[in-house]
């Protein structure tokens, strides 16, 4: 790489995150600045100066889904991170999930992304056996799209469900009932362990003073039904009563401090040591170019403890890079896409970022290797597929395909996934996409993901539309081809964006690659809260 294409690609680098940062800081303004204001005449603080209150100080903390609902609901005026912030961090030195509704957004009203986003919470704690804390300020249900949030599977009610499961898996749940708690909602809290309510502020019932009047006729206030008095002295609902936010967050502080430790899954951390080679070379050696190559391993020196890592079969299926190492101190197995254009020891030039029949059959037995061994995977995803044509299918590529997602699938220790390039067809279901279960997926601003690359599609689809045009008789011309085109590139890319699939909780979070480190290492912590299964793989041909 010449010194021009380092500057090049650490100019683009730095653009992006850019852009991702003024994303951020808009979305930190939730409902903006005006229902800041108005909540703070209420006495109480918003969502994230809740969780920055309640945080363990000078701690490591990352956000999942802050972008969740990016340039959606549009015709209902926006749901800034899905109307809800969470936060895996610590609080009284324990590391927890914290889940906050934020009421400058629609009164925190719940959107069918809202539901999707704290069902992705409630997985994160389930699977890494971490406490809940939930600090609810919501409306409900946006009426609006009450088909889309309630009767389905993975829609409100799996929120109870799950609940009444950590419980049940003594995963504790603490919830602070901090501003509205209606209906359905009411339910979320109060199957919590432990609930607390704030006087004169927090409210919880199952109909609220219109529904009771329009119901039975009854006249009664807020206060009177479900307010801090009503639900601690009369009925019993909740176990502490709070004369303010602080109060409440700091009662959460006390409870969260007098817990038992679980069993841990056991995996091994040495003393952290920094990359010998300067992190921030990663903005210059990375490309988003997606015909450029790069060499993965110099971006792997970048991440890993001392840029020392040790190689699997480094000779051997060298479109993907396998290697042991040590990040920020864990013991983990890295699994990275080349995008390098390499030559094998048969004389053959194979693509980078393409995975060939050896890579897969490389990367699925060094998937076992790591689950022998209980160290957790890392995926670095910059794939664009498996290769194609007679001598990928006379070399068995189907076979060897199906051999690494079977071990993929099958693995047991946790999985992490960081997509910093493409990220198409197979090549994002071997590579453990979002489908696979990783424990956190997370992309670099330069990642794209779809069913195949952006040119082939529009090629594709611009081939289906001129013939069926051409087969009702109508002529195309060359210009009108070209202009069809433009207009399905356009469409086709706008859907392959990280921010397009960070919106829809495909990732947990658009990141700086610099952030990388901290992601995977907060990431195998709350991981090793929880003992792993026995590895046993399915039907797995040799």
């Amino acid at each position: 790489m010449t010194d021009i294409d380092f500057n090049l690609n650490e100019d683009k680098m730095r653009l992006a995150v850019d852009v991702l940062k003024a994303k951020l800081e808009n979305v930190y303004l939730g409902g903006g600045q005006k229902k800041i204001d108005s909540e703070h005449k209420k006495g109480k603080l918003t969502a994230r100066e809740r969780i920055d209150y309640l945080l363990d100080k000078n701690t490591n903390f990352i956000e999942i889904g802050a972008l969740t609902g990016d340039e959606m609901y549009k015709e209902q005026g926006g749901c800034p991170s899905g109307g809800v912030v969470v936060v895996i961090g610590y609080v009284s030195g324990r590391q927890c999930v914290i889940v906050a509704n934020d009421a400058t957004v629609k009164a925190g009203a719940w959107f069918p992304i809202t539901g999707k986003k704290n069902l992705r919470a409630q997985e994160i704690a389930m699977e890494n056996r971490l406490p809940v804390i939930y600090l609810v300020d919501s409306a409900g249900v946006f009426l609006p799209m009450q088909d889309e949030i309630f009767p389905d599977k993975e829609n409100f009610g799996r929120i109870f469900r799950n609940n009444a499961k950590m419980s049940s898996m003594g995963i504790p749940q603490i919830a602070a009932i901090m501003g509205s708690c209606v209906a359905g909602g009411a339910y979320l809290p109060i199957m919590s362990d432990e609930s607390i309510i704030v006087e004169g502020t927090g409210s919880i019932f199952l109909a609220g003073p219109y529904l009771v009047k329009a119901a039975i006729g009854e006249n009664v206030d807020k206060e009177t039904l479900g307010g801090a008095e009503t639900q601690t002295a009369l009925s019993g609902v909740c176990d502490y009563k709070v004369k303010d936010d602080k109060e409440a967050l700091d009662t959460i502080k006390q409870l969260m401090n007098k817990y038992g430790k679980n069993e841990q899954a056991g995996f091994d951390r040495i003393k952290s040591k920094k990359p010998k080679s300067a992190d921030k070379d990663i903005y210059g050696i990375y490309t988003m170019a997606t015909a450029k190559p790069y060499d993965v391993r110099e971006i792997i020196k970048r991440l890993v403890d001392d840029s020392e890592f040790t190689e699997y079969k480094e000779d051997y299926g060298q479109t993907i890079v396998c290697a042991y190492a040590r990040l920020d101190g864990w013991s983990v197995g890295i699994v990275a896409n080349q995008r390098s254009v390499v030559k094998n020891k048969k004389g053959e030039v194979q693509i980078g970022g393409v995975i060939y029949s050896d890579s897969a059959d490389k990367a699925a037995r060094f998937v076992m290797l790591c689950n022998q061994k209980k160290i957790p995977l890392l995926f670095l995803q910059d794939v664009t597929g498996f290769m194609v044509g007679s001598r990928s299918e006379n070399n068995g590529i189907i076979k060897d395909g199906a051999k690494l997602v079977n071990a993929v699938s099958n693995s047991t220790v946790p999985k992490f996934t960081v997509i910093t390039g493409n990220s198409y067809g197979a090549g994002n279901y071997a590579m453990c996409g979002k489908a696979y279960d990783p424990r956190l997926i997370i992309a670099w601003p330069g990642a794209k993901m779809a069913v195949m690359g952006g040119d082939q599609a529009a090629s594709t689809i611009l081939q289906i539309q001129v013939g069926a045009l051409e087969a009702k008789g109508k002529q195309i011309t060359e210009e009108e081809k070209e202009k069809i085109l433009k207009d399905i590139r356009d469409s086709y890319f706008k859907t392959t964006t990280p921010y397009y699939a960070a919106a829809r909780l495909w990732v947990d979070a658009v990141i700086d690659p610099l952030e990388t480190r901290k992601w995977i290492s907060l990431g195998i912590e709350a991981a090793n809260n929880a003992p792993i299964e026995k590895f046993n793989v399915g039907v797995l041909q040799t």
